[in-house]
């Protein structure tokens, strides 16, 4: 940083006057010629950045902070373009300072973001993870009474409908809980299914204990076992002919979504181990053929020279895709930016979202994501919850992404369509449904809950 002074003063002036003013295309052309002087200041100490802060010209603040403007810069009076901002009153300008990457936090947002539960989050299990090296264990657990089997075909789970039919509410969609019986002639054709351990029960069956409030004997240690069973699609066609009560829920989404909330969490973790499974039967390293272990949590080359076998290899074990779905918002606060893909039912949009490539953190994807997609710039990122989803074997991260700049770009190879909506529009869908112009997802879905999140309304609503 140098001041106001030599042979440059007339053209820092001018640089000064432009970002006065508003006057973006004299200033490219001062910078283009003279990139050196971005930072330049006044005898008052003041840069163009804080001229353009106080005159309240919100896009030569975004160019000038494009350029490299630094904004830790403080004048005579220890303000910096922040300060400048915030006192004359330009909301705008002040969130596009603080949001820069590495700045402040947004006035609008809270400080504490509280932990809370996504669908296909909860679960009726605990995972149990010591038990799956345990192949005694396993193989008691498989042909006991007690034990529960769900069952896949293609991916897909067996369910019932439950409730009254006579009752004028909509049948319950309930898994299928199997016992042995009912799945013991799969399990003598190992070769030709694919089971999971997922786990014991969280409550301890109060049938499972004696009058004196001991486990009974015949009960073992009274954990009550889950496996996830997948079949082909010629057994899958014969189990429903035997059981025409049950059907196996496809296409996949929305049909999960209809499962109560902790089965839906079985369901994610089964769904998602069976997806790795069927796209793992080979060796990544070698091409060889692999085999299960570990209660299916494992696969393991069968090459006995195989590099694999040296070690810990991320390619034995199952995958998770991590993604990043971020709610944007307008630098004002008050809008917030959707998007919507080909595929979508009419009028549908979305938070935008895309997966985290290798080396990145969570807030440079953020960025990366909206940039690509949509041409808006985002600063501050805050994290605010995350959801598995199994489709086949991704975490959805969600977050809140404060943008810096306003106009939309749209990369169409990305997506189809993306537009700011004012919180009252979106207060108006979330309350009236599909009656309005647009819609978003369903409150079982992440991008549902990140909308009611930055408007401030219950998950529960």
């Amino acid at each position: 940083m140098s001041s106001l002074k030599g042979p440059n003063a007339e053209i820092v002036s001018q640089l000064h006057d432009s970002a006065a003013e508003g006057d973006i295309a004299r200033l490219t052309v001062i910078l283009t010629h003279s990139p050196s002087l971005l930072n330049v200041t006044s005898k008052n100490g003041w840069t163009a950045l804080m001229f353009a802060a106080r005159n309240g010209h919100p896009d030569v603040v975004q160019f000038l902070l494009e350029k490299g403007c630094d904004r830790s810069i403080v004048n005579k009076s220890k303000q910096t373009a922040l300060d400048i901002a915030k006192f004359w009153g330009y909301k705008h300008i002040a969130n596009l300072l603080a949001n820069a990457k590495g700045g402040k936090k947004p006035w609008f947002l809270t400080s504490d973001v509280e932990e809370c539960e996504n669908y296909f989050s909860r679960t009726l299990l605990d995972r149990k993870s010591e038990k799956r090296t345990n192949s005694d264990w396993l193989q008691a657990k498989e042909s006991h009474p007690t034990t529960v089997y769900i069952l896949f075909s293609e991916l897909n789970p067996l369910v019932t409908l439950g409730g009254n039919k006579e009752s004028s509410q909509q049948p319950e969609v309930k898994l299928c809980q199997l016992n042995y019986t009912d799945i013991k002639d799969y399990l003598a054709h190992p070769e030709k299914i694919t089971l999971i351990f997922l786990g014991v029960e969280l409550e301890i069956r109060k049938e499972l204990f004696n009058h004196a409030g001991e486990v009974q004997r015949d009960e073992e240690d009274g954990l009550v076992a889950w496996f996830a069973l997948g079949i082909d699609s010629v057994a899958a066609d014969e189990f429903k002919q035997r059981h025409e009560n049950c059907y196996f829920l496809h296409p996949p989404m929305p049909a999960l979504l209809q499962l109560k909330e902790k089965e839906a969490g079985v369901v994610a973790q089964a769904r998602s181990v069976l997806a790795w499974h069927s796209q793992y039967k080979y060796c990544p390293t070698c091409g060889s053929a692999t085999k299960i272990e570990e209660g299916g949590y494992k696969r393991v080359c069968l090459k006995e020279a195989c590099l694999s076998l040296q070690g810990v290899q991320s390619t034995s074990y199952p995958r998770v895709d991590p993604v990043v779905i971020m709610q944007v918002i307008h630098p004002d606060g008050t809008k917030c930016l959707l998007g919507r893909q080909k595929r979508f039912p009419p009028g549908m949009f979305t938070c935008l979202a895309g997966f985290i490539e290798p080396g990145e953190t969570i807030e440079d994807a953020v960025r990366r994501e909206v940039e690509e997609e949509s041409g808006v710039k985002v600063g501050h990122v805050q994290y605010v919850s995350c959801q598995p989803w199994p489709m086949p074997f991704s975490l959805m991260i969600g977050c809140l992404a404060v943008a810096v700049s306003t106009e939309i770009k749209v990369d169409k190879n990305e997506i189809e369509d993306a537009r700011w909506f004012t919180r009252e529009q979106v207060m108006d869908v979330l309350i009236k449904g599909k009656q309005q112009a647009f819609f978003v997802p369903p409150s079982r879905t992440i991008a549902h809950q990140l909308i009611k999140h930055w408007i401030g309304m219950s998950p529960n609503l």
